[in-house]
């Protein structure tokens, strides 16, 4: 296979699309010939089991098994890709059969490519190192600067759920997803809530699809709407009819995961005000998705990449790239370790996006070390 060099790399870059091809070939254009021309060498897969945080922990897993899952850790499977030319890219999930046939080709080939899974968040890193050049900045020629990331909770117990809100409150965080389950009263948990947080606090309830008719859906929409902060409502029902049920009726801002309503029908009927993104990947199935919801404003609410610091240095990216994007969450909160040597600090409910090259974060080893699977 013939060394990659810039014309070759500009021309496959030039067949990604309008949505990616400026930014990409600007980065190619302007990095070192070593960065152009660099081979992936080997990978590195690592499985690890991070518990949950003790202050959540027996509830966490107790909510989990009211759910039929055992879920006593929060599992992430770290990637690492390395360069002919010494660099180190790092991301989440991978195929290890994927990931034996990259090797030997170049990362600028699988750009934009989401065929190869979590392993593209290790391309970008990659990327962003040789070129010197933020992950956003490969994606778009002028990102946001900041987003706004939501803290994100289980359903918990009133006094509970305002222990967790009153800590994301403290931590900086103006936006809260909660879970909306059948064993906890949505009504008493938001009371909770904003008997001890700011008055600009804010808070969205999923559901998940446990309320199960459009009536209930109704009753529980009504009662959160009278108190104010309660904003939004994710995945009520589940078919598009029983969305059509609720049209005009519902006082709260409905979203639900992308393509469970067929996206044209939601532009036509005005049947959501928000789409849930779960694409974990920085390629085209998010810059689709991204330029559905600034045609249609229709916003997207990302939660793809929530459960490591690695995925939320993912999605900040994503949110600083493509202006479609509303909101991120943080569900690493959730654990005891996020697994990188850098804090997410907020302010005033933003989260700066990292400036260094690539992800902008670095890997703690020690942890990763401590948490491994053996």
């Amino acid at each position: 296979m013939p060394k990659p060099d810039r014309r070759r790399i500009l021309q496959y870059l030039a067949t990604l699309g309008a949505g990616a091809a400026g930014p990409a070939c600007e980065a190619a254009a302007a990095a070192p010939a070593s960065a152009v021309g660099m081979r992936i060498s080997r990978y590195e897969i690592i499985h690890t089991q991070v518990p949950w945080h003790e202050r959540v922990r027996e509830m966490a897993i107790l909510n989990w098994r009211r759910e039929n899952m055992d879920v006593p850790h929060s599992p992430h499977t770290i990637v690492k890709l390395y360069t002919d030319e010494g660099l180190m890219g790092i991301g989440e999930g991978g195929n290890e059969a994927v990931l034996r046939r990259m090797v030997g080709h170049s990362p600028w080939e699988y750009f934009f490519n989401d065929g190869i899974g979590g392993a593209q968040t290790a391309i970008y890193d990659l990327l962003g190192k040789a070129t010197g050049l933020p992950v956003c900045r490969l994606i778009s020629p002028n990102p946001k600067k900041r987003i706004i990331q939501a803290y994100w909770s289980l359903s918990y117990p009133p006094d509970m759920i305002a222990r967790e809100a009153k800590r994301g409150a403290d931590l900086g965080y103006r936006v809260h997803k909660v879970k909306i389950r059948p064993w906890e009263d949505p009504v008493a948990q938001a009371h909770a809530i904003f008997s001890v947080v700011p008055s600009d606090y804010r808070v969205w309830g999923d559901a998940n699809h446990f309320w199960g008719s459009v009536a209930r859906t109704l009753h529980f929409a009504t009662k959160l709407a009278e108190i104010p902060g309660y904003f939004g409502l994710e995945s009520p029902l589940r078919s598009t009819e029983e969305y059509r049920q609720l049209r005009g009726k519902v006082p709260l801002r409905l979203a639900e995961h992308w393509g469970l309503v067929n996206p044209m029908l939601v532009a036509r009927e005005g049947l959501l005000d928000a789409n849930i993104s779960a694409s974990p990947t920085l390629g085209r199935t998010i810059c689709g998705q991204n330029a559905f919801a600034q045609m249609y404003n229709v916003p997207l609410w990302d939660e793809s990449s929530c459960w490591s610091g690695i995925g939320l240095a993912v999605q900040a990216h994503q949110a600083a790239a493509y202006p479609g994007i509303e909101y991120t969450i943080n569900a690493a909160v959730t654990a005891e370790d996020d697994l990188v040597k850098e804090p997410f600090p907020m302010k005033d409910g933003f989260y700066d996006i990292p400036q260094k090259p690539g992800l902008g974060v670095t890997l703690d080893d020690d942890a990763v070390e401590k948490y491994r699977v053996r």
